[in-house]
């Protein structure tokens, strides 16, 4: 568990030195066409390594912690679908556009409900 924790937190420090790094080297007027697209999507390099802690992490959790997850899993990714759709509905009644970079902080709130909600259940 411990190992699954640092490697997450290495990521997520990886994650923020890529964004940062990539957003400063966009400002440069030199940047090419092709090379602005892939430094815009530097950043998923570590996002990459961010999930592949995540499923490893989920693989070496015990029967009970892993059934948490998954049901914590479905939650997040039930909710985030009605929740991303219902908007997308009001959207086309003059609400405002919402960027895509929504999403994934709307189903990490939603994952970690669930866990909460889980642990309460199994706890």
């Amino acid at each position: 568990m411990r190992r699954g924790f640092l490697s997450l937190v290495l990521g997520l420090a990886a994650y923020t030195g890529a964004l940062f790094l990539s957003q400063r080297v966009l400002l440069l007027p030199e940047i090419g066409p092709t090379a602005r697209l892939l430094i815009s999507l530097l950043p998923m390099l570590p996002a990459l390594f961010i999930c592949a802690a995540i499923i490893h992490t989920i693989r070496h959790l015990d029967e009970l912690q892993r059934r948490l997850q998954l049901e914590a899993l479905a939650i997040a990714f039930a909710g985030t679908a009605l929740l991303t759709f219902g908007y997308g509905f009001l959207e086309g009644e003059d609400f405002p556009r919402l960027s895509m970079f929504v999403v994934w902080p709307l189903m990490a709130a939603l994952w970690v409900i669930g866990t909460l909600v889980g642990r309460l259940r199994y706890g």
